[in-house]
């Protein structure tokens, strides 16, 4: 083990020489000269200040941090191995290896290591080629760049607004009209796999397949269709329309919904297009109005058709009674609104104005005349 980490021997830099003075150190009992300056023989402290037994000044004074790290580089005072006694020169390649190593570990750990979402799916491609979908949870793989992942929502609901900018978006009906219309469309990945390697550019893919699908649809409807009672169709036909074409595309989406947000006539004829949603309104009207008699026409109709069969009836079992039963009632009817004078025969008698004074006995306001002499 001292061979392998070299403690022992790093620890030598710590070692240390025994103190020194700054006049010089001595050996034991010797001491200097009475002005302060030492004995060359190491006879006590020397004066820092004179010149040393020799006769030559140093060039230079020690630093004691520069010594420490001359003795680290050297190796620590002794033993074995490079750098802190033993230790990997911290300069040499033996360190950056070591670096090396570390950053390719870490590189390893968070690109061979994924934490799938609840609402996630993973696509995997490993050299290039689709080698397979990671489930929710905590899954390996190889480190890139062998292997690469993509990971995909197959839970959230997009959504593309139609027109995108809030515009006019003008579709020509079945009936040659022009309609404003805007609409929502809400779509979600089914196949991850596919959404990811089938289609280039999904949100557009499904921007386009949705305006082909609803111009189409609106193509085949008319006008009063796509603004009233005909929303409801429409939306579903463009629905099955959108998901048969992504469906051949093999894109792994699925279109949750369409909806219609406006129907509307465009800016530039909305208020004649309002006269002529009046007009045909008052059409409508008129037409119920007309029904309406015509039904109670023939109701009535129907009535006096059911009293004549059943006068007919009556007629066959006794053809003279009912020919004169009707006679009756049709002169009661007749009679009943005109005035009448009755003359006996076959004397004369005075004439009296008798219908006319039943009436004014009715009305005080009409007068009667009485006839004049000579009449009758």
């Amino acid at each position: 083990m001292a061979i392998r980490f070299g403690w022992p021997s790093w620890a030598g830099i710590y070692k240390s020489d025994p103190p020194k003075s700054p006049w010089g150190g001595g050996k034991p009992g010797s001491g200097g000269d009475g002005n302060g300056g030492g004995s060359g023989d190491g006879g006590g402290p020397r004066n820092p200040w004179s010149f040393p037994p020799d006769g030559k000044r140093p060039r230079g004074g020690g630093n004691p941090v520069e010594d420490l790290f001359k003795r680290v580089r050297s190796g620590g005072g002794g033993g074995g191995g490079a750098g802190l006694g033993g230790m990997p020169n911290l300069g040499g390649p033996r360190l950056w290896l070591l670096i090396g190593a570390g950053i390719l570990l870490l590189w390893v750990v968070f690109t061979a290591t994924h934490s799938i979402g609840p609402q996630q799916r993973a696509v995997v491609m490993t050299l290039g080629r689709y080698s397979g979908t990671l489930e929710p949870g905590l899954r390996f793989t190889l480190p890139a760049p062998l292997s690469r992942v993509q990971v995909v929502d197959v839970q959230a609901i997009r959504d593309e607004k139609f027109p995108e900018n809030g515009g006019e978006n003008l579709m020509i009906t079945g009936d040659q009209n022009i309609v404003d219309l805007a609409y929502l469309v809400q779509w979600n990945v089914r196949d991850p796999a596919d959404y990811v390697f089938q289609i280039a550019k999904p949100p557009e893919t499904v921007r386009a397949t949705a305006e082909t699908a609803m111009r189409s649809v609106v193509a085949t409807a008319s006008l009063n269709d796509v603004i009233t009672s005909g929303r409801a169709r429409i939306e579903a036909q463009v629905q099955v329309m959108m998901q048969t074409i992504l469906d051949e595309y093999n894109s792994g989406i699925v279109i949750q919904s369409v909806s219609i947000q406006k129907a509307a006539a465009p800016q530039a004829v909305d208020e004649e297009f309002k006269q002529v949603t009046a007009a045909q309104q008052n059409a409508q009207a008129a037409k119920n109005n007309a029904n309406a008699y015509a039904q109670q026409v023939l109701a009535q109709a129907q009535g006096e058709a059911a009293e004549f069969d059943k006068i007919y009836e009556q007629y066959k079992l006794a053809p003279e009674v009912t020919r004169r039963r009707m006679y009756y009632e049709t002169m009661e009817s007749v009679l009943s609104r005109t005035d009448k004078t009755i003359v006996e025969a076959p004397g004369v008698s005075t004439y009296l104005p008798l219908p006319g004074m039943t009436r004014k006995a009715e009305d005080p306001d009409i007068k009667v005349q009485a006839p004049s002499k000579g009449n009758r």
